[in-house]
């Protein structure tokens, strides 16, 4: 429905304040401004000019959502159009898709790409997830369905990717040489401890069960002699229909294991086809999860869709069913 609030100085159409990125707010004709930044990365001079919005036309305050966004409270909806001029900056910064300069952001239905802190910063993380977040940002924006995206470095998931539409979780496959290997046992008993219990110690040298290996890389952490080395290759778990919500929350499943960056993009851009295939029209507020539509298509369904002219790599591992 499209609502329009009126006063006598003012008509506001809410349904295109909220597609802009501005939120309805329990105070009348107050909005609060929504600050996308992919990745949860950005440069510290930016804050500077969320702290000047917040000032200016908000009421000094700044809320840190729970998707690595922003949102400024206590903005006159009339101040809409100053409050996007003064975004400008920072959507450009972060490359943000726009159909024109000072219009602030185009689309409000796909959310936020949230990443954790990645291997710029962390050791046990796989790769940069702050730069694929910001690829992936520019595949999929501006899209006004619902899909939540979620990338982890590793499977420690410290973003809580398997509770998201789709969750990119970093693997590698470690690279083992033996001739380095002072057979101390240091990676076995990680691997038993911490992750998957995935290598063993038989005639003085280490095995890896490929099944049982989660591709998080501890044993390279624990080697003492660099035995154990991450490969160069990028490659990913990449699970599915996670979510919170009212009706039945859940941890999402295994999609695809060991699968590259392309094969994800493919997949990722895809699913809107699949969703404006199959949304059901007559959702409240012409909104529909995307999980409910796999929910009542059907993983197959789903499956074939998002599929389609996708080559994947040799490596990946497509699941032949997935049971919420």
């Amino acid at each position: 429905m499209n609502i329009i609030v009126k006063d006598i100085n003012k008509d506001i159409n809410t349904k295109q304040l909220k597609k802009n990125a501005f939120r309805v707010t329990k105070e009348r004709y107050k909005t609060a401004a929504r600050i996308r930044v992919p990745g949860g990365h950005l440069d510290a001079q930016y804050l500077t000019v969320i702290k000047d919005i917040a000032e200016t036309f908000g009421n000094g305050t700044v809320h840190f959502t729970t998707r690595q966004g922003f949102e400024i409270p206590g903005i006159d909806m009339d101040k809409i159009p100053e409050v996007n001029a003064r975004l400008q900056p920072v959507i450009e910064g972060l490359g943000i898709n726009q159909a024109s300069p000072n219009t602030g952001y185009p689309a409000a239905g796909t959310r936020n790409v949230a990443a954790c802190i990645g291997s710029r910063v962390c050791p046990f993380a796989n790769y940069d997830t702050s730069a694929l977040a910001q690829r992936i940002e520019q595949a999929v924006f501006p899209n006004d369905y619902h899909v939540k995206i979620a990338l982890t470095g590793c499977p420690n998931d410290c973003i809580k990717s398997r509770m998201h539409d789709f969750g990119i979780i970093g693997m590698n496959e470690p690279q083992y040489d033996s001739y380095r290997c002072i057979g101390c046992q240091a990676c076995v008993t990680n691997c038993k401890q911490r992750a998957a219990g995935a290598l063993k110690f038989e005639n003085f040298k280490v095995t890896r069960d490929d099944e049982k290996c989660l591709g998080c890389g501890e044993c390279v952490l624990k080697c003492p002699t660099g035995a154990w080395t991450r490969d160069r290759k990028k490659l990913y778990q990449l699970v599915i229909m996670g979510r919170t919500g009212k009706k039945n929350p859940r941890i999402a499943q295994t999609f695809i294991k060991w699968v590259d960056e392309e094969s994800i993009i493919k997949i990722l851009k895809n699913t809107y086809g699949y969703i404006d295939r199959f949304i059901d029209r007559d959702a409240p507020g012409g909104k529909e999860h995307v999980g409910y539509i796999v929910d009542r298509t059907g993983y197959q369904v789903f499956r074939e869709w998002v599929l389609k002219d996708v080559v994947l790599n040799p490596e990946a591992q497509v699941a032949q069913s997935v049971n919420w």
